[in-house]
């Protein structure tokens, strides 16, 4: 859906992006993963022309977005900002209408499609009325996913949409974002900073370090079969929590004590090792099976480190 080719740029004669290279597929989230001043928010921007190109091309859906007009491009992508970039002015139902408006819409359309939203991302109507600043930092955020999403375009760009909130609204709007119909059927390209959102959210991440791509892969691919030792140092802080939260039960189910696989333990086999532990946890009962699961994820382990 979307390739990028040899694109570069600089500001002020420092290479800000330089001769990157990534396709991100049809249907995909594809994560830009890295520090702060790493390149990602300029590639994202270049995608919708917020920032042009120095050199190289980019590509959506078979088409330069050089030989489009810069509006109809962008009316073709969806746009989530940090902070939420709602206008402060504007109520929530005049910032969810300012695509619809633009592309004449009839009202009864805006109307039933952002009721419709409302809905999905759990907003009650009455917010229609308020102001951003009215909201909470978890309500403006999904206002801002609800902007992007009304149109119903097949790219979405999403430049750390969820780095303002705190750590317990971010798990819940996370937990809302993977499992939300609407985003089954976008491509998105989602730049952070945050290992564990890129490897909760991403179905490939592309790892990147002073305007370069390091490596790109899947959260699996990045863990177990690092190209070097950037990559490696990049994820070590977190790495065993990471290694819990992307392998599943399935992963693992031939390394499960079959005594164990018993009624009681009713996991789905797509649930994260992370996710059952947690459960599990919580039910003093099921001390054996968690750990049995304890002990079949660390034999697993010990076959994925190379």
């Amino acid at each position: 859906m979307i390739t990028v080719e040899s694109v570069s740029k600089s500001f002020n004669g420092k290479p800000a992006v330089d001769h990157i290279s990534f396709q991100a597929h049809d249907q995909e989230i594809l994560v830009l993963l890295g520090t702060s001043g790493c390149g990602k928010t300029t590639t994202l921007k270049m995608i919708n022309r917020l920032i042009a190109a120095d050199s190289g091309n980019i590509i959506i859906d078979g088409q330069n977005i050089r030989d489009k007009k810069v509006e109809e491009l962008r009316m073709g992508i969806g746009f989530v900002m940090q902070h939420s970039g709602l206008f402060p002015h504007y109520t929530v139902k005049q910032n969810i209408a300012v695509v619809p408006e633009l592309l004449k819409w009839e009202k009864k359309k805006t109307i039933s499609r952002t009721e419709e939203l409302l809905y999905k991302l759990h907003l009650s109507e009455d917010v229609l009325s308020r102001f951003p600043g009215e909201l909470s930092g978890g309500q403006q955020q999904r206002v801002g996913i609800a902007r992007a999403l009304i149109a119903n375009t097949p790219v979405l760009l999403m430049d750390e949409p969820f780095g303002a909130l705190d750590n317990i609204t971010k798990a819940d709007i996370h937990t809302e974002f993977k499992s939300l119909e609407e985003l089954k059927n976008k491509t998105i390209i989602l730049v952070t900073h945050d290992v564990q959102e890129a490897f909760e959210l991403g179905h490939r991440i592309c790892l990147m370090d002073k305007g370069k791509i390091v490596q790109t892969g899947t959260p699996k691919e990045m863990l177990y079969h690092s190209e070097n030792d950037f990559v490696n140092d990049f994820f070590a802080e977190n790495r065993l929590l990471l290694e819990y939260k992307i392998a599943t039960l399935k992963d693992i189910s031939s390394f499960i004590n079959p005594e164990n696989k018993d009624d009681e333990f009713n996991f789905e086999e797509t649930t994260s090792v992370w996710n059952a532990l947690q459960k599990l946890s919580s039910d003093h009962k099921n001390t054996a099976h968690y750990e049995n699961l304890i002990k079949a994820f660390n034999d697993y382990r010990k076959l994925q480190i190379v």
